[in-house]
C-alpha cells in the first residue's frame, strides 16, 4: 500500500505497519500512520456523543451570573446574537459558523461516514463526504469555544456571583468528546475502507491526491480522485500566490486588531475600552497568570508567529532554499494545527458579553478590534491551508538539479 507524504511528496509503503508501530516519512519525518490508540468504532462512539451533547449544549443555558438581585443567563449563541444586534455582523457570522453551525455539521456527517464504513456500505458520495469532514476539522471549534467560555466565565466571576448550568456541562462534555474523536479517528483505515490503495511499480510516474494521499498515475492529473473526488493535481494550485495574498491581508489587519479595543464596557457611568494587551494585564493583576499566559500566547504570540512562519515558507520556495527543510516542515505542521486556538480571545467576548447586560449599571459590547482580530485568525488559517509544504522540497530539488 503506497501513499504520498502530504508534506514532502515522497512515496511511502505502510503495508508492513502493525502492532504499536508508528510510520514516519523517510524524508521529512512526518508521522504518516499510527497503528495503536485508533479505532473506527471508538471514533464513531465519540462522534455520536459529541453531536448528541452539542444539541442541549447549544439550546440550554450555559451559565448564569447575579448582580444586585438580578440575574443574566447565556446560551451558546447569545453572544453571537448580541454581536449581530450591535451591528457586528461579520464577527457574528464568523463565530456563529465556527462555534455553532460547523461543529454540528461536521460531527453529524462524520458519524454517518463512520457508521457506513463499519456496516460495509459504500455509496458513491462517501469519499467526498469524508473529505469534507476532514477539512472541517480545523474550522469546527467547540474545544476552542469551551476555552473561551472558561476564560470569560472566570473574568466575570471575579466581580459577580455565577454558576454553570446544565447546558454548560453538556457543552463541556461535547468539547472533550470532540477532542477524543480527533484522538481516536484512524484516518488511513477509513480511507482504505472507502477505496484501497495501490502499489507503485519501480519507475512508474505517479502523483498523490492532495486530500487523501491516494497515489494515481500521472496521466490521471485533472481527473477526479477515485477515492475522495477531489481533482487530482501534483500540487495545490497557485499555492504560493494564494498564501502570500492571505498572509499579507492578515498582516495588515494585525495592527488594528492589536491597537483598537476588543470590547467596550460601561462601568460606573462611563465607557472603558479593552485591547488584547489590556485583557492580558488585567488577568495578571487579578492573579490569574495561567489564563494571562494562555491569552498572550493564543492572541499575540501565535498570530505573529504564524505570519513570520508563512513568510519564511514563501521566501524558501521563491529562493529555492535547501536549508532547514525538516524544521520548516515541522513548523508548518505546528502552525496549521495551532492556528485555530487564536480564536480563544474572540470566543471569550462571545461568552461574557451576554452576561454583562445590566441596564444602567453595567454593560459590555464588542468593538472594532474584535472583528479585525477574528479576520486575522481566519486569514492566517486560510493561508496555511492554501500553502503546499511540498513546494519547499520541490524548490530545493530543482536547485540541486
Amino acid at each position: 500500500m503506497t501513499i504520498g507524504c502530504p508534506e514532502c511528496g515522497a512515496l511511502a509503503d505502510t503495508s508492513t505497519l502493525a502492532g504499536r508501530m508508528l510510520a514516519r516519512c523517510r524524508i521529512c519525518h512526518y508521522p504518516l500512520e499510527r497503528a495503536s490508540g485508533r479505532s473506527i468504532g471508538a471514533a464513531l462512539a465519540c462522534s455520536l456523543a459529541t453531536f448528541a451533547l452539542l444539541l442541549p449544549g447549544n439550546l440550554s443555558p450555559l451559565m448564569t451570573v447575579h448582580m444586585l438581585g438580578a440575574e443574566r443567563s447565556a446560551v451558546l449563541g447569545s453572544g453571537i446574537v448580541y454581536m449581530w444586534r450591535d451591528r457586528f455582523e461579520l464577527l457574528a457570522i464568523v463565530l456563529g459558523l465556527t462555534g455553532v453551525v460547523l461543529p454540528l455539521v461536521r460531527f453529524s456527517a462524520l458519524s454517518v461516514v463512520l457508521a457506513a464504513v463499519l456496516r460495509g456500505w459504500r455509496p458513491s458520495w462517501l469519499g467526498r463526504c469524508y473529505r469534507w469532514t476532514i477539512w472541517l476539522d480545523a474550522w469546527a471549534m467547540p474545544d476552542v469555544f469551551l476555552v473561551g467560555c472558561f476564560v470569560g466565565y472566570t473574568r466575570v466571576t471575579q466581580e459577580l456571583t455565577g454558576s454553570i448550568d446544565a447546558g454548560g456541562y453538556c457543552f463541556i462534555a461535547a468539547a472533550f468528546m470532540s477532542m477524543l474523536t480527533r484522538a481516536t479517528l484512524d484516518q488511513r483505515t477509513v480511507w482504505r475502507a472507502i477505496a484501497p490503495e495501490r502499489h507503485v511499480t519501480p519507475g512508474e510516474r505517479v502523483l498523490s491526491c492532495t486530500a487523501c494521499d491516494l497515489v494515481a498515475p500521472i496521466e490521471d492529473a485533472g481527473r477526479p480522485c477515485p477515492r475522495c473526488a477531489l481533482t487530482l493535481r501534483k500540487r495545490k494550485p497557485n499555492a504560493v500566490a494564494r498564501a502570500t495574498a492571505l498572509s499579507l491581508a492578515a498582516f495588515v489587519l494585525a495592527f488594528p486588531a492589536n491597537l483598537y479595543p476588543m470590547t467596550v464596557s460601561f462601568q460606573l457611568g462611563h465607557d472603558v475600552t479593552h485591547r488584547i494587551v489590556d485583557g492580558v494585564a488585567e488577568l495578571f493583576e487579578a492573579g490569574l497568570w495561567p489564563l494571562g499566559i494562555l491569552i498572550f500566547c493564543t492572541s499575540i504570540a501565535i498570530p505573529f508567529a504564524k505570519l513570520a512562519g508563512m513568510a519564511w515558507f514563501i521566501v524558501s520556495v521563491i529562493r529555492r532554499s535547501e536549508r532547514h527543510l525538516r524544521a520548516k516542515t515541522f513548523l508548518y505542521r505546528l502552525i496549521d494545527e495551532l492556528g485555530r486556538w487564536s480564536n480563544v480571545d474572540v470566543f471569550t467576548i462571545a461568552a461574557f458579553v451576554p452576561l454583562i447586560r445590566f441596564d444602567g449599571v453595567a454593560n459590555a459590547r464588542p468593538a472594532d478590534g474584535a472583528t479585525a482580530f477574528a479576520l486575522v485568525v481566519i486569514l492566517t488559517m486560510a493561508a496555511s491551508r492554501a500553502f503546499d509544504p511540498r513546494l519547499m522540497w520541490d524548490a530545493a530539488q530543482a536547485r540541486r538539479t
